[in-house]
């Protein structure tokens, strides 16, 4: 049975990154900084308060007589709670005999274009293990980009206009950048196991090392271009923030009305429309949420039963990072123009130069990730060099003239050069017939 590290490594995050914020908080309670005290404190207590629902949500205890277990997650005190009984199975699962197990099969990457069909017995304890994993993973996304992203955005804004980074600051802006990494890390690995179902994944070490530098560059070039930008336009960052949260927020939904499938009722039994629409919103609150920031993995689509899109969708990645880049060019841009006298000693073309190389460096590594690392690379029906080469063609073809545009040319070319040769025989031919002496001296 696996060790549940991935719970451990949750946990850890969760309680540095709050303790991490209250006591920042209680930092500028004690300078006066009131705004800054409530921000901290909003951005660290709201994610709370959304990991604790959906805890109970995934292990559905609104549904069981569990009280204890409801009021702890009242108290905000679930992650503690979930992670001693996740030990607690772990370290009991082998000592006595189970009831029943059940058996699951799963593929195995294919080799030499066979992929064998394996069964595997999974009892008990290893399937508690594994529903407490998925909640963990899923609290650990949340807690990143709809607590951890903020926090660091603030706490960089804070440090840039105060000209100061105290060691408190620096701590909470350390452990949540670990935390939005490892959220979009968490994130990555869902979507493979979500879309990859029936096979049997095995993700190796170099693969999360790839994730990681992918995910830490374009993470931290992503908050540093909005706090700059944020720093010299203050009201122009709004709109800004709106029209990508908002644009991420309904696109799901433009796509469900458009495919005029009914409303997806499969979610949960207890739930009623209303407590659907609900978790629906959240969902893709949450998917607007993590691509503010960063590519989101886990592509939601609302008429599919696992509401989520299966498909590689190269085009819409290659879409995604080039319309990124150039918006974070554009801010920069702005930065750079409308610079204060904050930025005096900060040599500016260098900074706009290390912020857009650490974004090529995140595209880089996503590269790498997806052409070698992927574990379940054996399954795509293209590549990404085979992807690169077919737009560079397509790029090549659109740029090049076509063969029909030289042809026509050619034709136009030539029908005026006949027409040219045809005008000057029938010049000669009238210069001949307009003087008879000429022509009778020449024959005499």
């Amino acid at each position: 049975m696996k060790f549940p590290g991935s719970v451990l490594v949750s946990l850890v995050l969760f309680v540095a990154e709050t303790l991490a914020a209250l006591c920042l908080s209680g930092a500028y309670r004690a300078a006066g900084d009131r705004m800054w005290q409530w921000l901290t404190l909003l951005f660290a207590l709201l994610p709370c308060a959304l990991v604790q629902l959906s805890l109970v949500f995934i292990h559905r205890d609104v549904s069981r007589d569990r009280p204890l277990v409801l009021l702890l997650h009242l108290l905000q005190l679930g992650p503690l709670v979930r992670c001693v009984e996740v030990f607690y199975i772990y370290f009991r699962a082998g000592r006595v005999e189970e009831p029943y197990v059940s058996i699951t099969k799963k593929r195995q990457m294919p080799k030499d274009g066979y992929s064998e069909e394996i069964e595997k017995e999974v009892g008990q304890a290893e399937g508690k293990l594994c529903t407490h994993r998925s909640a963990f993973s899923r609290a650990s996304v949340i807690q990143a980009f709809l607590g951890s992203a903020p926090q660091l955005t603030l706490q960089l804004y804070i440090c840039v206009l105060q000209q100061e980074i105290t060691a408190a600051r620096s701590i909470s802006m350390v452990l949540s950048l670990l935390s939005i990494v490892y959220g979009a890390l968490r994130c990555n690995i869902l979507a493979i196991k979500i879309k990859y179902d029936d096979y049997h994944v095995s993700v190796k070490p170099a693969a999360y090392l790839c994730i990681f530098l992918w995910r830490s560059f374009e993470i931290a070039t992503r908050v540093t271009v909005l706090v700059l930008f944020s720093s010299v336009l203050q009201i122009w960052i709004l709109p800004v923030v709106l029209v990508n949260f908002f644009g991420f927020f309904f696109y799901p939904w433009i796509l469900f009305w458009q495919s005029k499938s009914p409303f997806p009722e499969n979610i949960e039994k207890a739930l009623s429309r209303v407590g659907t629409t609900i978790v629906l919103c959240l969902l893709t609150f949450l998917y607007a949420g993590i691509n503010m920031f960063c590519w989101s993995a886990v592509q939601v689509k609302l008429n599919d039963p696992d509401l989520i899109n299966k498909s590689q969708n190269w085009y819409r990645l290659t879409v995604y990072y080039m319309l990124r880049f150039i918006e974070n060019a554009f801010l920069l841009l702005m930065w750079y123009i409308y610079k204060t006298d904050i930025y005096l000693y900060v040599c500016a073309p260098l900074l706009v130069l290390q912020l857009l190389i650490g974004y090529c460096m995140a595209v880089l590594f996503m590269l790498v990730f997806y052409q070698f690392c992927h574990p379940c690379k054996k399954l795509f029906s293209s590549s990404v060099s085979e992807g690169l080469l077919s737009c560079f063609k397509f790029l090549c073809f659109v740029c090049k003239p076509s063969k029909s545009i030289v042809l026509t040319d050619k034709a136009e070319v030539k029908s005026s050069e006949n027409t040219d040769e045809a005008w000057g025989s029938s010049k000669t031919i009238d210069s001949q017939k307009g003087n008879p002496h000429q022509s009778v001296s020449s024959n005499a």
